[in-house]
């Protein structure tokens, strides 16, 4: 399984990134949703899953997951939102704009694979 973790923060890319690794994905790095984008354009095999900021240059976390939405190639792919955006209208927001899930920075490795595991992206005893 593939996974792209998407943030313009380089150490919050190598937690997210470790984070996945431990549960067996292969990780690809986005700085923001543009370049998330061009890298999904070059890939022949859709990741399962995205991790994505909010606040990012060039492209946030919002538009990214609605052009991720409006393109048939790469609906099939889980989005979560891992952002410091934490009022709820923001969190409706993203869950409206095609976001699966929703973690709050700051959160525990724990937090973040149980969020996966709810979405059915967790193999079975990996988070114990």
């Amino acid at each position: 399984m593939r996974a792209m973790v998407i943030d313009d923060s380089r150490a919050m890319r190598m937690i997210l990134k470790r984070i996945v690794t431990k549960l067996s994905f292969e990780a690809v790095e986005a700085g923001d949703g543009k370049e998330a984008l061009d890298l999904l354009a070059d890939m022949t095999e859709v990741p399962e899953l995205a991790l994505i900021d909010w606040n990012m240059p060039n492209m946030n976390g919002l538009e990214f997951v609605m052009k991720v939405r409006a393109d048939p190639r790469l609906r099939e792919m889980t989005l979560v939102m891992v952002t410091t955006e934490s009022e709820q209208s923001q969190i409706v927001r993203a869950l409206a704009a095609g976001a699966h899930e929703y973690v709050i920075k700051p959160f525990t490795e724990g937090a973040m694979i149980e969020k996966l595991a709810l979405l059915g992206l967790v193999p079975t005893g990996a988070n114990s």
